[in-house]
């Protein structure tokens, strides 16, 4: 409780939608256990190219834990040819295109190696259209860009404090849970 009306308003969220705890990559593990439930349509998970490399094992380690093969469940979205960062219109055209196979989409906020800031309302607007659960790893957004997540809407994120929020190596975490989950007792 002694932190949250300040991490609320820090990502843009309700009070009753964040909480502070744990690490990243735990919190990003607790948040898949709850939210990736794949089936065998729905079983892949989308993923910037390059995305931090935490990210990446955690996501091929919630992959094999459903008996599934990061080589066939695991999507990475790269630029075009020549290019550091991803299109807008690529990202929505690869949901509308692949969408129905996609469980969860995980992506930063911010990408760590070329600072591209993704648009989370727009990723969240396409993949909640395909009926994706979508989540962002904010952990060089939080205290770096202005953030809503209440507002976009995602299902979960989850971010560190020891980059832009300054508090060093093991300090705690932070997780958001979308207040329309609140009372969704079928998720774990």
């Amino acid at each position: 409780r002694l932190l949250t009306e300040q991490t609320a308003e820090l990502v843009g969220a309700q009070p009753a939608e964040v909480v502070v705890m744990n690490s990243l990559t735990v919190n990003l593990h607790l948040m898949m256990a709850s939210f990736y439930r794949p089936t065998p349509q729905r079983h892949k998970i989308l993923i910037e190219s390059g995305a931090f490399p935490s990210d990446q094992y955690a996501v091929k380690s919630q992959i094999h834990f459903h008996n599934f093969d990061p080589a066939t469940s695991l999507i990475e979205l790269s630029p075009r040819e020549g290019e550091p960062c991803l299109r807008d219109e690529d990202i929505d055209e690869f949901i509308e295109r692949e969408g129905d196979s996609i469980a969860l989409i995980l992506l930063a906020g911010v990408n760590y190696a070329t600072g591209q800031v993704f648009d989370l309302e727009r990723v969240t607007k396409e993949g909640h259209k395909k009926g994706c659960v979508v989540a962002f790893d904010l952990a060089h957004a939080a205290g770096n860009i202005p953030l809503r997540l209440h507002e976009c809407g995602p299902d979960f994120a989850a971010w560190c404090s020891y980059k832009y929020l300054n508090g060093g190596p093991g300090c705690v975490a932070g997780c958001f849970v979308h207040e329309r989950h609140s009372r969704s007792w079928n998720l774990p």
